[in-house]
């Protein structure tokens, strides 16, 4: 692992650069920013995005208390890149992507913080690792069934409008479906410099690598069955890329659950209300390390199932 201290313009927290070998041995980008000795939080975007979704986060007071790391995924952003599509429909690999990060950076049980596809890379690294080094999860519209039975009733037109024109031998049409993509997954209004550099980011990532990402076959539910760290479901009510009957779905198979709902919300909630996402992000945190400590975040599971229900039962966040 090679580590570079760079100084950001727009942050005033110092940010470090990694170099991890992930799975198979492929190169992974990772940054960090904040308090190196404070609870580290670990970011996992979605698909066709990169690290700089985050910036609404690490470029936030939580900088200031928690030690924040996000990477490109395999394939994204300044993370390697390889076209084959075996480096991307093995679960195996994702779930050492992970691994890897957590293990080169010593994160001593770090929050993993989902978005969308990055749900399936949670899920990929609890099956294949367990949780006993993690202490909680937050799932930001996350998906975790992938595949026929899932179009149109957990994933939605907002995804599968642009699928097509994403994942075509042209560019033109890439660009043109990005560009579409891009704004469905935003309801409440963004500043232009923050779309067109969204824009940017996801039209980097190659089509062919759009198209890897979505030939996987995914059922998460063996691990939401059996997660005992606490899980807070992020989502967005009008979101139309993952449905909120996903979180619905979620709510029902972990009994470790609970949702923050967030009304005329699409998919970038984080971006989206990122005061509040950040507040709660910040209170997840704090609730497991203070439950439990460092060493004993899994006991937390009791606490976190009766909250869930009682969140489910009606009580929507606020």
């Amino acid at each position: 692992m090679t580590t570079v201290v760079q100084r950001e313009q727009t942050s005033a927290a110092r940010m470090k650069v990694h170099t991890v070998q992930g799975g198979g041995g492929l190169r992974l980008h990772v940054r960090e920013w904040g308090k190196a000795d404070g609870p580290p939080i670990l970011f996992i975007h979605g698909w066709s995005q990169n690290h700089l979704c985050w910036a609404k986060q690490y470029d936030s007071a939580l900088a200031d208390e928690f030690r924040l790391v996000a990477y490109d995924l395999r394939g994204h952003g300044m993370s390697a890149a390889p076209l084959e599509p075996e480096h991307y429909t093995d679960g195996r690999l994702w779930a050492d992507d992970v691994a890897a990060i957590i293990d080169r950076l010593a994160l001593e049980r770090p929050v993993l913080v989902g978005w969308s596809y990055g749900a399936f890379v949670v899920c990929d690294y609890v099956r294949l690792h367990g949780e006993d080094r993690i202490a909680a999860i937050n799932f930001v519209e996350g998906t975790v069934k992938l595949g026929e039975s899932s179009f149109g009733t957990l994933i939605g037109p907002g995804f599968l409008d642009h699928f097509a024109g994403a994942t075509a031998d042209d560019l033109p049409t890439n660009i043109r479906a990005m560009r579409s993509f891009v704004r469905a997954c935003v309801v409440k209004p963004l500043p232009d410099d923050d779309v067109e550099t969204a824009m940017c980011w996801n039209v980097v990532v190659p089509a062919t690598i759009r198209a890897n990402l979505a030939a996987r076959e995914i059922d998460s539910d063996d691990v939401l069955r059996s997660l005992k760290v606490p899980l807070l479901v992020t989502q967005g009510r009008a979101d139309s890329v993952v449905l909120p009957a996903m979180a619905e779905h979620v709510l029902a198979t972990c009994t470790t659950a609970e949702a923050s709902w967030y009304d005329g919300v699409g998919h970038v909630p984080h971006l989206e209300e990122p005061e509040r996402f950040n507040r709660e992000l910040a209170e997840l945190t704090h609730r497991v390390r203070a439950r439990s400590g460092v060493e004993g975040a899994v006991g937390t599971s009791s606490d976190a199932a009766s909250s869930g229900r009682q969140r489910r039962e009606g009580e929507q966040s606020t």
